[in-house]
C-alpha cells in the first residue's frame, strides 16, 4: 500500500472553507453476491436452490451509495481490488452513483473482497473471503474533508478521526459484533470521544450498556454522544439528541421483505441526510425507517438503496387518511425539491445493470447518456 502522504488532520488553512463533501465513508468495500428465497439455510450434502440471486458492490459502498441517492455529496474513502470485481465497484460507484472516489485507491495484485449473503427466515448469514490489507485513508494522503464522516470504532480509533473533529466535521460511529465476548464499555465510550452520533442496533446496544431494552440502552448511551440512536428492525429506532432535548421512539414500517442487506447502512445515509439539512429529531427517524424499510423490498445492499423516486412513488401509493399519510406529511415539500432520478438495481451477473422503469410522471427528466463499462455499455440518468 502506498506511503502516507499530507496531513490527514490538516493544518487549518482550509478549516474556514466550505467541505467539498457532505459525508465521507470509510470501511471496506466487497463485492456482494445475494441469494434470496431459500426455503431452509444450507446443509452438508445437500443443494438449496434460491428463487433470486443478485450482485452488487457492499459493505462500506452501501452507506456511500444510500448516501449519494438521497443527494448528499458523498465521498468513500477504501481499497480496491486489481481484479475484474474491483473493476466492477469502482465504475459502479464513480459513473452509476455519483460516488466520489478521490480518496480510495486500486491496490496491484490485491484481490477484492467476497461476501455470499443468504437471506432466508427474514435474516440472512453471510460468508466472506478477503485478505489483507486493513485500510487507511490516510495512507493514501489528505483525507478528504467533509461536514460529517462515518468510521468503525468497535476495536480501534483511526488517529485521522481527531483531524476531522478539530475541524468540525460530524462523527457518525457504529461498532460491529464483538466476538469476543467482552463488550468493553469504558474502552469504546474512550473511542467514541468527540463522535457527534453513534448507530448501533439493539443487540450491540445492549450488549455494551448491560441492560435488556433498547430504550434502557439509549438512556445510558445518550450521556456518551450527542445524538444516540438504537435501532430495533421491525421495532423501530429510539433517539436522543442531546444538542435539541428530543427524545423520539418510532415505529417500524411494515413492508415485504426479500432482502435485509445493507439495511442498517441505509436507515444510517438517511439519518446523516436529515441531520445535515436540520430536521427535527422524530422527522430525521421516521425518514431513516422508510428508507431502511423500502431497501429491503429489493435485491442486495446498495443497489437496493432506495432514492427520492423510491420515497415519492411509496407517499403516492398511501391512503392519505392514513396514520402513516399523516406521519408523514413532511414528504410532501421534500419530494416537490428532491431530483426523482431512478436507479439501477441488483442483476445476477456484474455484466451489466437494469433501470428501465419510466418515471417521466414525477416531473422533468434530466438526458439519458451512456457511460463506457468493463463488461459493455452502461446506461444511466445523469443528474441536470
Amino acid at each position: 500500500m502506498a506511503e502516507a502522504t499530507g496531513d490527514p488532520g490538516g493544518d487549518g488553512a482550509a478549516d474556514s472553507a466550505v467541505p467539498p463533501l457532505d459525508l465521507l465513508v470509510t470501511g471496506t468495500v466487497f463485492l456482494d453476491l445475494i441469494f434470496t428465497g431459500l426455503r431452509t439455510a444450507p446443509v452438508g450434502g445437500r443443494e438449496v436452490m434460491a428463487d433470486g440471486m443478485g450482485s452488487s458492490p457492499g459493505g462500506a459502498a452501501t452507506l456511500a451509495v444510500a448516501a449519494a441517492r438521497l443527494g448528499l455529496a458523498t465521498g468513500l474513502a477504501a481499497a480496491f481490488g486489481s481484479d475484474v470485481y474491483g473493476d466492477y465497484c469502482w465504475s459502479t460507484l464513480e459513473e452509476d452513483e455519483g460516488v466520489d472516489l478521490s480518496g480510495s485507491r486500486r491496490i496491484p495484485d490485491w484481490h477484492s473482497p467476497v461476501t455470499v449473503s443468504l437471506a432466508y427466515d427474514d435474516d440472512r448469514a453471510m460468508i466472506t473471503h478477503s485478505h489483507e490489507p486493513a485500510f487507511e485513508p490516510a495512507a493514501f494522503g489528505t483525507v478528504p474533508h467533509a461536514r460529517a464522516c462515518f468510521t468503525d470504532v468497535g476495536t480501534t480509533r483511526a488517529p485521522w478521526v481527531d483531524g476531522l473533529v478539530e475541524r468540525g466535521t460530524m462523527v457518525f460511529a457504529d461498532v460491529g459484533w464483538d466476538g469476543s465476548g467482552t463488550w468493553d464499555a469504558a474502552a469504546l465510550r474512550e473511542r467514541l470521544g468527540g463522535c457527534h452520533a453513534f448507530v448501533p442496533n439493539a443487540a450491540e446496544a445492549m450488549a455494551y450498556t448491560a441492560t435488556t431494552h433498547p430504550g434502557a440502552a439509549l438512556e445510558v448511551l445518550r450521556d456518551w454522544v450527542p445524538l444516540a440512536v438504537v435501532t430495533a428492525g421491525s421495532g423501530g429506532a429510539y433517539a436522543a439528541d442531546d444538542r435539541t432535548g428530543e427524545t423520539v421512539w418510532v415505529p417500524g414500517l411494515p413492508v415485504p421483505a426479500i432482502d435485509p442487506t445493507g439495511a442498517g447502512d441505509v436507515f444510517l445515509a438517511a439519518m446523516v441526510a436529515g441531520t445535515l439539512r436540520g430536521w427535527p429529531l422524530q422527522q430525521r427517524v421516521r425518514f431513516a425507517n422508510l428508507a431502511a424499510a423500502l431497501s429491503v423490498r429489493d435485491l442486495g445492499g446498495a443497489l437496493a438503496a432506495p432514492g427520492w423516486a423510491d420515497v415519492c412513488d411509496w407517499w403516492t401509493s398511501l391512503d392519505q387518511g392514513s396514520r402513516f399519510a399523516r406521519d408523514y406529511a413532511f414528504l410532501e415539500q421534500l419530494l416537490a425539491e428532491a431530483d426523482h432520478r431512478m436507479f439501477g438495481r441488483a442483476v445476477p451477473t456484474i455484466g451489466f445493470h437494469s433501470g428501465t422503469h419510466d418515471h417521466s410522471r414525477h416531473g422533468p427528466r434530466p438526458a439519458r447518456q451512456d457511460h463506457p463499462s468493463p463488461f459493455g455499455t452502461t446506461t444511466h440518468q445523469e443528474k441536470p
